[in-house]
């Protein structure tokens, strides 16, 4: 069996609609992220815009993977056919310019199967929480760039946090890899052949706006996908996604020699996870 891995390649989506642009039609729509608090207080009195302040906001680059792989299998097998007759009569069949006898009312072939089975993986995982979701698969509409190695350290903007993939490549292309490699069951093998096409982390913008209701003493997160325009209420800033949870140790508990052998290129996620691990603990400290 011939299995072929892709190098790894880190992508950029770029941001469609600005920070200041984000930020005004989040501020319009602020009050859905505080969820049925406002709701209860609205019946009351109707929240004005004075009782919130815009406490912190941030730009942020999120990861996903796209892990593609396709598998073809070329193969023959004998197979026996059994042929039924037209009645109890007859005793032998000549087919072709060969005899077969007849056994228990049947005349059984042998024939030779030409076999040809293709199959084809794509999948996506969520870069922080490791978990399947077919629906970004609608990122890759919007136009990527590829951020090469020597670019790791300058291809986000000042200011930008690129947050680190805790789900790692090693163990995507692992799982996908499972699910397309299949045994066969064939008298000759001509082909087996496993290609993983892709192995692509993304990063997404998103814009983070953390308000503070101040009479109410509470504080809520709206998020902007910064290329479909969506808001979601309810929201997360970088520190309370990985903050409390960024171990070094869980992360690289697969070295980049490791990687490499399953995923050629595999070390690049390493470096990106520890850049922004770098960029967290230098946040951490500032505040």
């Amino acid at each position: 069996m011939e299995i072929t891995v892709a190098d790894e390649r880190a992508l950029l989506l770029k941001e469609k609609l600005s920070m200041d642009q984000a930020e005004g039609r989040a501020w319009s729509r602020k009050t859905e992220a505080f969820g049925t608090l406002v709701k209860m207080t609205s019946l009351l009195q109707r929240p004005r815009d004075e009782d919130f302040v815009l406490a912190y906001k941030e730009h942020r680059y999120q990861p996903f993977w796209r892990v593609v792989c396709n598998a073809r299998y070329l193969y023959e097998r004998v197979r026996q056919y059994p042929l039924a007759l037209s009645g109890p009569e007859v005793e032998t069949v000549t087919i072709e310019g060969t005899e077969y006898q007849v056994t228990k009312g049947l005349v059984t072939l042998s024939g030779l199967e030409h076999c040809r089975e293709e199959r084809r993986q794509e999948v996506f995982v969520e870069g922080i929480t490791g978990e399947k979701d077919a629906t970004l698969a609608d990122y890759l509409k919007y136009p990527a760039t590829e951020v090469l190695e020597k670019d790791l350290d300058d291809f986000a903007p000042k200011g930008t946090i690129v947050v680190p993939p805790q789900a790692r490549a090693s163990a995507t292309v692992r799982e996908v890899l499972a699910g397309t490699i299949i045994s066969i069951q064939a008298d000759r093998i001509l082909e087996e052949l496993v290609e993983v096409e892709r192995v692509d982390l993304y990063y997404r913008p998103v814009y983070a706006f953390q308000y503070r209701w101040l009479s109410k003493e509470k504080e809520a997160v709206m998020e902007y996908d910064a290329l479909t325009g969506e808001l979601q209420a309810g929201g997360r800033t970088f520190q309370q996604y990985v903050g409390k949870v960024l171990d070094p140790e869980f992360l690289f508990d697969v070295g980049i020699d490791t990687i490499d052998l399953l995923v050629p290129g595999g070390g690049l996620a390493v470096k990106l996870a520890r850049k922004g691990i770098d960029a967290a603990r230098s946040r951490s400290k500032k505040e």
